[in-house]
Parts: C-alpha cells; structure tokens; sequence
C-alpha cells in the first residue's frame, strides 16, 4: 500500500543536526534560530531574555553552579553556534576558551616497590627520614611501623614479624630511617579483622555471622 500524499513524515535524532546542548531539547534549538531571524536588534535582545528564562527551567541543576545566569547565556550563544547579536548581560563566550581541552594531570609513572604497602608509604619515608633524631622521630617510625604491619596483614599472612616491617622500612627509605633500638610494636588482638579494600565483611569481631558459625561447627565432633 502506497503512503498517501498527505501522511507525516517521521523524523528521527539520527538524520538531523546533533545537538551542541542536549540538555535543552531540539525545540530549544528552535527557538534560538528563530531568534537570528528577528531583524530588530531590541526585540532580538527581549526575546534572547525569554528563551534563556525557558533554559534555565528545562535544567534547574544549572543553578547549583557558580555564576549560573552566566552560565545560561553561554549556553544559548554555544547553541546559537556563537553566531548571535543579542545586548547580553555578560560577555559572548569564546570558541577557543569553551572547546580548549583540560591540561592533562601528571601521572606518577615511577613503579611501587612494595604494593601491598602503597605508593603514600615512600612519601611518608621521605618526612620520617627529613626529621631530626628524637622522639618525635621515633614516635613517627613506630607509628608508621604499626601502620604498615596492617597493611601486611591485609594482602599477605597471618602474621608477621616486627623484624621484618623494620627492614622494610630501613630497606625501603634506602637506608635513611633506621629503626632506634628496643622499639615495640604493640600486641594485635586475637580478633583484629585485617580486610581487604572493597570486602566489608565480618570476619573476625565476637559478633560476625562468620565467625559464630565457625565457632559452632569447631566445637561439634
């Protein structure tokens, strides 16, 4: 069956203009190209007015941002391709400020020589290791130390030695921070719970399903 002359023809997103701002709808756009069509610069200008005030109600989050009328009218002139005459309040945007690409944010590309402590751990070895002999000193090792035995205990074994997070400490700050003679770590709890990041699970406190259900069937023979 033929379509009759008079039928209407759809159209769809994929054959016409992308939108520059999609949040504001193709008749927005609509009435911005009919805004250029007005001859008279004044009644160009009120009508500039009216059409930023339906902008600002189609995407009220734009009040959350700093300057939010200014950021209105720019976007009308970015949706008017920057090709509009209009008395604006505030100054038409530039093409070249608007579409300039962020500075890209360095990245330390230096490898962590022990990840299961993190790359923060060789910052902080640098202060310790900037610090003057002391107690303040000692007192910033021992707690680093206490620090990264936990960080051990997530990512390795059970248990660890306080020999061994001093030589890493000492091996990591190449040998700048030496750990001061009789220092201790203190004691870690029978019910300490070490989790990986991302597992919230109860594991280990007097109160985990985990932990009760494994108590239970221990004790059944």
């Amino acid at each position: 069956m033929e379509a009759s002359e008079n039928s209407i023809k759809l159209y769809y997103n994929t054959e016409v203009e992308k939108l520059q701002m999609p949040e504001y709808g193709r008749n927005v756009l609509k009435m911005v190209e009919q805004l250029k069509d007005i001859p008279d610069k004044a009644k160009r200008t009120e009508q500039a007015y009216a059409v930023v005030k339906v902008m600002e109600s189609l995407n009220p989050q734009v009040h959350q941002q700093e300057n939010f009328a200014q950021k209105l009218w720019d976007h009308l002139f970015i949706i008017a391709g920057y090709d509009l005459d209009v008395d604006a309040p505030f100054p038409k945007p530039e093409p070249e400020v608007v579409n300039s690409k962020p500075d890209p944010i360095p990245l330390n590309t230096k490898p962590i020589r022990a990840r299961h402590y993190g790359r923060n751990i060789e910052s902080i070895l640098d202060l310790i290791a900037s610090e003057p002999e002391g107690e303040v000193k000692t007192a910033m090792i021992r707690s680093l130390a206490i620090y990264m035995r936990q960080q051990y205990l997530i990512w390795n074994k059970d248990t660890v030695a306080d020999e061994t997070i001093f030589q890493d400490i000492e091996r990591l700050s190449g040998g700048r921070v030496r750990v001061p003679e009789g220092i201790e770590l203190s004691k870690i709890s029978a019910d300490a719970n070490f989790n990986r990041p991302g597992m919230n699970l109860n594991f280990g406190g007097k109160g985990g399903k985990f932990n009760r259900n494994f108590r239970g069937k221990k004790g059944k023979k």
